[in-house]
């Protein structure tokens, strides 16, 4: 009875981790184009260069520092939400998260070998990463039956879906 009800809470925490996933993914090959465009293929040679002199524990601090400029632009979103700039705080808001994930990314790519040499962060990166392909397990059937409603087979859509999109295309005929 308890697994059924949380089962909407495990879905939507599963959605909001492969959102953070699908972000992760398609924003590193953006940072690559953009480290591609402006020197910072050089920075990233330099900073590998200097992490590699590094102990682990020192890594995880270049591995946490970029992160810590962001934090205001999070203040500035939430101080912008609080005083009703709605369009103003929603592109900071999304600015800033776009930032951060492209940041982390960058740097984790370049810090992830000296990171993984500490057990704890191995066994944490090793555990996110199985809750990433769990959270993709659990939304998979979700999402394959969206695909198939959107598809308009017409077996998986609903008679009242049906006679909205036909009113729809009625009265998009007679505007013309």
């Amino acid at each position: 009875m308890m697994r059924r009800l949380l089962q909407p809470f495990w879905v939507l925490l599963a959605v909001i981790f492969l959102i953070e996933a699908w972000l992760w993914d398609h924003l590193e090959p953006i940072v690559e184009r953009i480290v591609a465009l402006i020197p910072l293929r050089a920075f990233k040679r330099w900073l590998s260069d200097r992490v590699d002199a590094l102990s682990p524990a020192m890594t995880l601090i270049v591995f946490a520092v970029p992160v810590i400029p962001l934090f205001p632009l999070k203040l500035v979103g939430l101080w912008l939400l609080a005083n009703e700039y709605w369009v103003s705080a929603a592109i900071v808001i999304v600015s800033g998260k776009f930032l951060g994930v492209g940041v982390t990314a960058f740097i984790l790519d370049v810090t992830r070998p000296k990171l993984l040499q500490m057990a704890w962060f191995k066994n944490l990166y090793e555990f996110v990463m199985a809750m990433r392909a769990k959270a993709a397990a659990l939304v998979y059937p979700i999402k394959q039956r969206i695909r198939k409603i959107l598809r308009g087979d017409g077996v998986s859509w609903s008679s009242r879906m049906l006679r909205t999109i036909a009113r729809f295309r009625k009265s998009v005929h007679e505007a013309r």
